[in-house]
């Protein structure tokens, strides 16, 4: 080998070092710089004053943003720079952090609503984008949904995700049966298109009728659909007690299904529910942290009470009596031969979920039954507990909160950091008006438990990535301006069991896409949100 040749190689060799350790700037930067030299940072917004925690875990640091249309296009010392801004928010002694994400919301109505679609509870709370569609109830028709937010305009951003079980009701049903080789190409390719058309991911309720019916290997053939266009697997486990499968064995699935559908798995509101598994969280975190030491992406969404939120039917009626739908069950009720059965597991069921004294009645047609006890209704109607929730259930049914999880536990998943902060906000829990800013006041700055820049992430950039919404969830140049300013002094959720829907505290300024949509802590009423599609 010559002594040229040598001297060449070491030479292209040095330079592909300083290239790796210096690495050319991104478009959006060049984009800015260039920009600024043009227009001496001409801003639309500078929020100036403020300690910002950017979303990337980082410590937080004092900082100016500058906005420029949607953009974020200047993080820095504005003091410094020669800055034009058409309007500047005073932040100081506030934080300035990236929009709030949330990954499983019962928005889908609201956003559809054009009284509703503002989505004012969760801008209060500090949140920008939501995810919605999930436990296997998000719409088929995803064009549709997402044209119909287009044209009405909505509060937040907002991405949808396909229902598993809206899939099989259309294609099967409200059966038990499963399902043909036809039937199983029908709902992979129904699946398959609503991503095409702009979901996620698949979302599935397998602890729920329809979803609990499928087979694991159903779910794995339709989530391969899913795996083909890059989306996500989001699932409400199978149980999340001792109903059918277990806890334990209900994660050990969701991972089968990563694993053998090559697929990303997220599990919404991950818990131990009920107190004959409360310490699993440990074992559930061993599993999971295995998993992902194992190359499997695995992560969950959890929201900070120790009360869960859901129907009547849900909590106490064993699966088998939803089989063919609401008809057929009420049918089975009203059967002598079938109700003694029925009564016995329902028993069970109610052992699981802590009593009829940890049942409260959140949302019903009969307003009388609200913000009252399972436990207290049985007394005033003389009856037992489960008979008073079958004539409740015969009579159209009721929303409850189920006060069945421990403190530990609910702490041990908020350490991890594969656990982002979701809501599963749902009329009559005060979790739709307040889990953001209660994980910040409770477990930050109350309890010490975890650190302001690690909550940040847990609400904005890890579920952005999880869920592959591009150019969000952080306070970095080139990224949309989903920004929000809080007090640490006063953040706080105000929601409660009596009144769920009193809107959070400590909101000073919530910018959508560089429109500002909470300002000195008043909704303004603007529609500065849009409708997300995933990118093919």
């Amino acid at each position: 080998m010559s002594k040229k040749f040598l001297r060449c190689y070491c030479v292209l060799l040095i330079f592909a070092l300083l290239a790796t350790a210096f690495p050319p700037e991104s478009f959006a930067q060049r984009n800015t710089k260039k920009t600024f030299e043009n227009d001496e940072l001409k801003l639309d917004l500078l929020i100036r004053g403020g300690t910002v925690v950017d979303g990337s875990g980082s410590a937080p640091k004092k900082a100016d943003i500058g906005i420029r249309g949607d953009r974020i296009v200047f993080i820095g010392k504005a003091a410094k720079l020669k800055v034009a801004a058409a309007k500047t928010l005073d932040a100081s002694g506030m934080i300035i952090a990236p929009g709030f994400v949330d990954p499983h919301t019962h928005a889908l109505e609201d956003l559809s609503n054009p009284k509703l679609s503002g989505n004012e509870n969760y801008l209060m709370q500090g949140v920008t984008t939501v995810v919605t569609g999930n436990d296997g109830d998000g719409p088929v028709n995803v064009a549709e949904t997402l044209e119909k937010w287009d044209g009405q305009g909505i509060g937040t951003n907002a991405a949808l995700l396909v229902g598993h079980g809206s899939v099989r009701r259309l294609v099967m049903g409200n059966g038990d049966d499963e399902p043909s080789i036809e039937q199983l190409a029908q709902m992979k390719n129904m699946t398959g298109q609503a991503i095409a058309k702009g979901a996620f991911g698949m979302s599935t309720g397998l602890f729920y009728a329809p979803g609990s019916f499928a087979r694991t290997e159903e779910v794995i053939e339709i989530a391969k659909a899913v795996a083909e266009k890059d989306g996500i697997y989001d699932t409400h486990l199978r149980d999340e007690g001792s109903y059918s499968i277990g806890l334990l064995g209900s994660v050990r699935e969701t991972i089968r299904i990563a694993r053998e559908a090559k697929i990303p798995v997220h599990i919404s509101h991950i818990k131990a529910l009920g107190t004959d598994v409360w310490g699993q969280s440990r074992k559930v975190i061993q599993i999971i942290r295995q998993a992902r030491k194992s190359g499997f992406k695995v992560t969950a969404n959890q929201y900070p009470y120790t009360a869960s939120g859901t129907n009547l039917t849900a909590a106490l009626v064993p699966r088998w009596a939803e089989a063919g739908g609401n008809t057929q069950l009420l049918e089975r009720i009203k059967d002598p031969q079938i109700r003694p059965r029925l009564l016995s597991e329902m028993e069970a069921n109610l052992k699981r979920r802590n009593g009829a004294e940890a049942i409260l009645i959140t949302r019903s047609r009969d307003s009388q039954l609200i913000g009252k006890t399972l436990g207290a209704l049985a007394l005033e109607q003389k009856k037992t507990p489960v008979e008073t929730a079958l004539e409740i259930i015969t009579n159209g049914g009721a929303g409850v909160a189920s006060f069945n999880m421990s403190e530990p536990d609910i702490e041990n998943f908020m350490k991890q950091s594969f656990v982002m902060t979701g809501s599963d906000g749902s009329t009559g829990h005060p979790r739709k008006y307040g889990t953001f800013p209660r994980k910040l006041r409770e477990y930050v700055f109350a309890k010490n438990l975890i650190t302001l820049a690690f909550a940040i992430r847990a609400s904005s950039a890890l579920t952005a990535e999880t869920f592959g919404i591009p150019e969000r969830g952080r306070l970095r140049v080139g990224y949309f301006a989903d920004v929000i300013v809080f007090d640490p002094k006063t953040v706080a959720d105000r929601a409660n069991y009596e009144q769920p829907e009193t809107l959070a505290a400590g909101m000073k300024y919530v910018v959508v896409n560089g429109k500002i949509a909470v300002e000195e802590g008043k909704y303004t009423e603007i529609l500065a949100g849009r409708a997300l599609r995933k990118i093919q």
